[in-house]
């Protein structure tokens, strides 16, 4: 019960962590694998019950999670080598 309650309390100030450090694509990106990282942690807590259920899910979960960090890398490189820097306002579709 305790371990959800911490669990819960980390993927809040993850979402919060999120939303207030916008300016850099870098930060944007850790938090999104810190909320991914709790969130598959909650999920393997509260479902406990099937253990084989459970660790197929897990393995699913964290494979999507590692995905989801080499693409966010992969554009981070990319943005800085075009760009010179990590700034979130410059991915504006509408540049003159």
């Amino acid at each position: 019960m305790i371990l959800l309650m911490i669990l819960s309390c980390s993927v809040f100030f993850s979402m919060l962590t999120f939303s207030i450090q916008r300016k850099h694509l870098l930060m944007s990106l850790l938090s999104l694998e810190a909320m991914i990282l709790t969130l598959t942690m909650l999920t393997v807590c509260s479902l406990g019950l099937a253990p084989q259920f459970n660790t197929y899910l897990f393995i699913v979960l964290l494979t999507f999670g590692a995905c989801e960090a080499s693409l966010g890398l992969s554009l981070l490189v990319a943005m800085t080598r075009y760009f010179g820097n990590d700034y979130t306002n410059l991915l504006t579709m509408n540049k003159c």
